[in-house]
């Protein structure tokens, strides 16, 4: 082990150990790699990293998106003092792909570790839950020991659709099944919900985006008895997509041949919609104009998910994913047995995919080819999966039970959103990372529940492309977030002789469980204490 230091900082992918200590010291550098020519450290310790796939170069460091990273040998112990990260991010303003992994050193098996990424969570059943928002976790094997009632927004027997938008949380419901049921859109406030009323006529609200600074909704007639509940009587078609605008809703024009709109994600600066009922892809061209992109041999393509230079769509009719390269579909595999397809996910840099009938996650493993990574349970379909603190987390039918998957076909319980009795199916339909936690929203008690795992601080405003500074700091009993020198989020209080951080897993740059890093690096340091506002303001006014 390295030589102890003041608050030090105990590492073990980087050096030293980090006590917490009486008195606050000055931070001292610990690590630091330029990542102008190559990967070694600048901060006279000797913590050089080994890259792949890196390109180097004076305006900072390219990474792929698929094979890039750099690992720094398994020398120093985060421990359980204070740290902080500094470092230049460059990401593209028109992305075909998630931005990924900043930094992490982190045990899947134990749980223990950092993370600092930045989510993209397309594909989450029908939504694009999360995009280009910041997450710094820590954790030691800790985790809720039950799911927190979030509330039920208005009258929803199904919340559909869910994402965070400008710094809020927002999800799309469906509230019955006749003509005088209408599908709202609520925003959440601290365990209640602010109704943003009913795009449209039909039952319910099934898509949602955020996309070039506003809210995007897909309306459908949602037809109940295929989730075991009365069959819906309404016949006011959706098909529609709004807009929120000044506190209405734009209406967006009627997709062709469309009673429903099911999957909506960015691809290359613009939006994409799927049909939910009717097979179609369509492309958003402003104003009412839509462009309509056909579908895979007639079948229908519903969740999209953004990966690797294309986007993927799970289907409903045969067990198989698609992909659309913008022009083109092909089909991207069947996975094994199953018969429909439901979310999509990126984890550990592979896509990821939820099954009917026997709840079965599947991993894409290139050249069309899938692994399964095991049953969830007893359960029979998975949906709305999420990246969250390090781990891949999924949501189940028909006893809406949430899974963490512990690798090697391993996947672990923790615990149900929805306990309905004498019902047929309870789905955990989707999720979304906000304010630090895990948010699900149910069906067909219509409410929406939420779960922390470690410790998390989030910033749930779109990170800006081109070139930005991030610190993520743990000091004392918090964690900080700050972009381009501003302190943009906090984390609650903890305790932090609870999450003692050593771990034999190495520090890993641009690389970690969600994806490999798209964009560049620059200027990467380790603090062995907190950085001050201050320092955070010079660091982030010298690129």
């Amino acid at each position: 082990m390295g030589v102890p230091m003041k608050s030090c900082l105990i590492f073990a992918a980087w050096g030293c150990l980090l006590v917490p200590s009486a008195f606050a010291a000055e931070p001292k550098l610990v690590g630091h790699w330029p990542l102008t020519k190559d990967a070694r450290d600048a901060s006279g310790n000797n913590r050089h990293g080994r890259a792949q796939a890196v390109t180097f170069a004076a305006e900072g460091a390219a990474f792929d998106g698929r094979q890039s990273r750099i690992e720094v040998a398994d020398d120093l112990q985060l421990g359980a003092g204070d740290f902080s990260v500094a470092l230049w991010v460059n990401t593209a303003a028109e992305l075909d792909d998630a931005i990924g992994d900043l930094i992490s050193k982190f045990d899947p098996a134990t749980r223990t570790g950092v993370n600092l990424t930045v989510k993209h969570h397309a594909g989450v059943t029908g939504s694009q839950a999360n995009y280009r928002h910041l997450e710094f976790g820590i954790d030691q094997g800790k985790q809720d020991t039950e799911w927190k009632d979030e509330g039920r927004p208005g009258q929803a027997i199904f919340i559909h659709s869910m994402a965070v938008h400008d710094g809020g949380l927002f999800v799309g419901t469906v509230e019955g099944w006749t003509n005088q049921d209408h599908g709202h859109v609520y925003q959440y406030d601290d365990g209640k919900w602010k109704d943003l009323g009913a795009p449209w006529i039909s039952n319910g609200v099934t898509a949602m985006a955020s996309f070039n600074g506003h809210l995007y909704v897909g309306v459908s007639r949602v037809l109940l008895h295929y989730s075991g509940l009365k069959p819906t009587t309404a016949h006011h078609i959706g098909g529609k997509v709004f807009r929120y605008e000044n506190g209405k809703w734009v209406d967006l024009g009627q997709l062709l041949g469309l009673d429903g709109v099911q999957g909506m994600a960015e691809f290359k600066g613009k939006l994409y919609v799927t049909g939910f009922y009717q097979p179609a892809l369509f492309r958003y061209e402003g104003r009412t104009n839509w462009t309509s992109l056909g579908s895979p041999n007639g079948l229908r393509p519903e969740a999209l998910c953004v990966y690797n230079g294309a986007m993927y769509a799970t289907g409903y009719d045969e067990g198989a994913v698609y992909r659309f390269d913008g022009e083109t579909w092909s089909r991207a595999g069947t996975l094994g047995d199953a018969t429909q397809i439901y979310g999509l996910v990126i984890h550990n840099g592979k896509l990821h995919a939820g099954s009917w009938p026997k709840g079965t996650v599947y991993r894409f493993e290139g050249d069309d080819q899938w692994t399964s990574t095991g049953r969830l349970g007893a359960e029979e379909e998975v949906m709305g999966p999420a990246v969250y603190n390090g781990k891949l987390y999924a949501g189940t039918l028909p006893l809406a039970e949430i899974f963490r998957y512990d690798g090697d076909d391993k996947w672990q319980s923790v615990g149900r959103v929805d306990t309905t009795p004498d019902v047929m199916y309870r789905r955990a339909w989707n999720m979304a990372v906000f304010k630090g936690r895990l948010f699900s929203g149910t069906l067909p008690s219509g409410h929406v529940k939420s779960f922390e795992a470690g410790k998390n601080v989030t910033y749930d405003h779109p990170l800006k492309p081109g070139w930005r500074h991030i610190a993520a700091v743990r000091g004392r009993n918090r964690l900080k977030l700050y972009v381009d020198g501003e302190s943009v989020a906090e984390s609650m209080e903890f305790d932090p002789r609870q999450f003692d951080l050593t771990t034999k897993s190495p520090l890993r740059i641009g690389a970690g469980s969600h994806d490999t890093l798209n964009g560049k690096l620059k200027d990467v340091r380790l603090y062995d204490g907190v950085i001050t506002t201050d320092q955070v303001k010079r660091l982030a006014s010298n690129p």
